[in-house]
């Protein structure tokens, strides 16, 4: 029996397993509910894919997100994944993820509970994938090639939901996706930089989460769950310059929070600091259980986005490369051309509206995401 036969089989064991897990006790019965409800789709145990929206868009309207506009990543072909769904070390204000009190119980966040094999999660993730992609077959508006594409991904975004350094196992998840000629983009928070310093095997682009550039913002937003946080983070920020893949430091602008002219100064810190290939500066998205914590208010415009990207641009010396005006999001660069990953929106970077026309103000992931 081959090694993808004897995996199949396995499938179906790690299945049961998994309703076992999350049907055991009332606390995670009423995740499982939510989380299926919201779109999730389980994998592993702890694990979950959900479709992105830009999936949809690109094949139905050949519009593509701003991954692939500066990386090349083709939006039609990346798995959004977790290997981590509803655990984290903070509870942020911000955040869509299920968090205890939005469903009224209590569970352990800090430690995964289970500790899936990378090759379960990564074949699941492949199928499951195929499987949401799969349900665009036939339609009239989708491109035949591009189909055919989409149900071979060449690209994982490992973000999703919670934080996936608490996976104890990522370096081999992340060479598992290479192996298969997946590249993988990780997006952490930055709290475990044990984890991200001894990585075996880099992603192909690591993401570095911010909301907050002082220890007190930092607890009254990020809502940290265990001590010396913000010195972890620190950590995480000063170990990024001895990266070889490149790295990106993502700014989520809050309105009434963080979008001053001391904030500029508080994240150019960062920045000097970390010395990170790329700043991405984006709008807070309203979506998802953040309702709950925030308004509509608090999510800025693109033009407000931009003007914040621009004084910040000018305090580190970092060039304004690109924009994507539907996902309220500005692009910085301390290098001249960015380094691509794939072969999607080629001159995305000069002509953003080529690749992603705008429809209009409203802020399309959140309206399509909540």
């Amino acid at each position: 029996m081959s090694k993808i036969d004897r995996l199949s089989v396995d499938l179906s064991e790690v299945k049961r397993k998994r309703m076992d897990f999350w049907k055991r006790e009332p606390a995670y019965r009423a995740i499982y509910e939510a989380l299926i409800k919201q779109g999730y789709h389980l994998i592993g145990t702890t694990g979950a894919v959900k479709r992105c929206y830009w999936t949809k868009e690109a094949l139905v309207r050949r519009r593509f997100c701003y991954k692939c506009l500066w990386y090349g990543i083709e939006s039609h072909r990346c798995i959004q994944m977790t290997p981590a769904v509803v655990w984290c070390w903070n509870r942020c204000l911000h955040c869509w993820r299920l968090q205890p009190e939005d469903l009224k119980t209590e569970w352990d966040e800090l430690k995964l509970p289970i500790v899936d094999d990378p090759e379960v999660l990564v074949e699941e993730s492949i199928i499951t994938y195929r499987n949401i992609v799969s349900g665009f077959k036939g339609n009239p508006l989708v491109d035949k090639n591009m189909f055919e594409e989409a149900v071979n991904p060449r690209h994982v975004a490992i973000s999703l939901a919670g934080e996936p350094t608490l996976y104890p196992r990522l370096s081999e998840l992340i060479r598992e996706y290479h192996r298969r000629g997946l590249t993988t983009f990780l997006v952490t928070r930055g709290i475990r930089p044990d984890v991200i310093s001894g990585l075996d095997e880099e992603p192909t682009q690591l993401y570095l989460s911010f909301e907050a550039w002082n220890e007190e913002m930092y607890k009254k937003f990020n809502r940290p769950l265990i001590p010396r946080a913000w010195e972890l983070i620190g950590e995480t920020i000063d170990y990024v310059k001895s990266f070889k893949n490149p790295t990106v430091f993502r700014i989520t602008l809050i309105k009434g929070f963080n979008m001053s002219d001391v904030d500029v100064e508080g994240f150019a810190k960062l920045i000097e600091r970390g010395d990170p290939n790329y700043v991405e500066v984006k709008a807070y998205m309203y979506m998802g259980r953040s309702r709950s914590r925030l308004t509509l208010s608090n999510m800025p415009s693109h033009v407000e986005v931009k003007a914040f990207a621009k004084k910040l641009a000018d305090r580190v010396s970092y060039r304004v490369l690109s924009e994507s005006i539907p996902s309220r999001i500005v692009l910085l660069s301390r290098i001249e051309e960015t380094v691509r990953h794939g072969k999607g929106c080629i001159g995305g970077v000069g002509e953003p509206e080529k690749w992603c026309r705008t429809l209009g103000e409203e802020y399309e992931e959140a309206s399509e995401l909540s």
